[in-house]
């Protein structure tokens, strides 16, 4: 079983258990999420098993192959020595050590393989977490401004803006009748109270100038006399 059938197993298994409960989608997406980032780690975690046992077959290939030429050396001394018997027990040992050189660079492609698919398990898995935060993100923000929405039309419904709207009303009708008081005072007196303050006003400004007008005649008569 391929480990994106098997998150799948995972993910549907819980998400069936989370919908029987009612959760909420963006539960339901943090669950995604964390199932494929642990499946990323136990993939890692299995691929760095396999890298290091593959370094450790590599060593007992090179150990198995050494001993293979060893062996076929010491087969080449018996003959040369004329030992025809240690030289076949020495190549029988050589053929041994070839099938168990064998037995491990088998090994070995086995867990190239592993670690070859693990690679690209990771890049689509990778891929596809990245995928699902960018979703996450944007459901967030789609909860958010739903939940923003909601509220706010929560407020226009229960009538409290209304309420201040139409309490803001009756203030300013007061204050209208508060303005209406005012000029009411100027009904019937044929002039208003603002053009009584300004005739007062204009007066003052004419007094003041006839009183500079008759200082200023008084000081001519003064000169006048003086000079007679």
């Amino acid at each position: 079983m391929g480990i994106f059938s098997r998150m799948g197993d995972i993910i549907n298994s819980n998400l069936n258990a989370m919908i029987d409960k009612a959760e909420n989608p963006e539960k339901i997406a943090r669950l995604i999420i964390q199932e494929m980032e642990d499946t990323l780690v136990e993939v890692r975690t299995d691929a760095a098993r396999n890298i290091a046992e593959r370094k450790e077959l590599s060593r007992k290939a090179d150990a198995y192959s050494e001993r293979a030429n060893e062996w076929g050396s010491k087969a080449e001394l018996a003959l040369n020595k004329g030992r025809e018997d240690l030289a076949r027990g020495a190549l029988q040992a050589k053929k041994q050590a070839e099938q168990m050189n064998d037995v491990v660079l088998k090994e070995m492609d086995i867990l190239d393989e592993a670690v070859s698919k693990a690679d690209g398990d990771l890049t689509k898995l990778q891929s596809k977490l990245d995928e699902a935060k960018a979703k996450h993100k944007s459901l967030l923000m789609r909860g958010n401004v739903a939940q923003s929405q909601i509220k706010m039309r929560k407020q226009m419904t229960n009538h409290k803006v209304d309420d201040a709207l139409a309490r803001y009303e009756r203030m300013e009708r007061k204050v209208d009748e508060l303005e209406a008081h005012v000029e009411a005072f100027d009904l019937g007196s044929g002039e208003s109270l603002e053009s009584q303050f300004a005739a007062l006003e204009s007066d003052e400004a004419i007094e003041a100038e006839l009183a500079a007008l008759k200082a200023s005649m008084n000081k001519t008569v003064k000169k006048k006399a003086a000079n007679k």
